[in-house]
């Protein structure tokens, strides 16, 4: 059987040691032993050696961890999609409902105002159930829309998405594309 490496990641190795060491019980090495032991099984010499590496990582501006992405949320949210890229049913679990919002986030032309009814134009082709208005509503709640009190003027929130919604988003674009050349143009994620 064929093994599949699962990555690890630990925001902050004193933690992760201290986590080890309670698991591990009286047999467990002395604290900083066991943080020296973790570091070079992560490919440093020693602690030293990845706490300079951070060091110089942060002070050259550049990101010393990819955030890890959650693949099965990624899966949960694809399988509510059609292979036209068209949102099938409204999920269930709110942590699926947001990433599928986010795809459909990706639809909306960024600084451009819309009316209710354009959001509905947009929205009606990008689901099977036809509901834009529970759509458009939880857009809202999920700060991915903004719209005025009184019902008009409809804006896409411009955020940076998070690593599992560029994902979806990536995943959808090329089934999208295929069905309309015009949601590739509005797409900016």
């Amino acid at each position: 059987m064929k093994k599949t490496p699962v990555p690890l990641l630990a925001d902050d190795i004193t933690s992760f040691s201290r986590a080890l060491a309670r698991q591990l019980g009286p047999t467990s090495p002395p604290h900083l032993l066991l943080m020296n032991m973790l570091a070079r099984a992560a490919g440093f010499q020693n602690l030293q050696h990845m706490q300079a590496q951070n060091a110089a990582a942060i002070r050259l501006g550049r990101p010393t961890k990819t955030p890890l992405l959650d693949a099965r949320a990624v899966e949960q949210a694809l399988n509510q999609f059609d292979s036209s890229g068209r949102l099938r049913r409204w999920p269930a679990k709110r942590t699926v409902q947001t990433l599928t919002l986010w795809a459909l986030w990706a639809v909306f032309p960024a600084g451009t105002s819309l009316s209710e009814r354009d959001v509905n134009t947009l929205l009606l082709p990008e689901h099977l159930f036809g509901d834009p208005a529970t759509l458009r509503r939880t857009m809202i709640s999920c700060k991915l829309l903004t719209r005025k009190s009184d019902g008009t003027d409809y804006r896409r929130i411009e955020r940076e998405p998070p690593a599992e919604a560029k994902a979806v988003i990536h995943a959808l674009t090329s089934l999208r594309r295929a069905r309309s050349p015009m949601i590739e143009a509005n797409s900016h994620a």
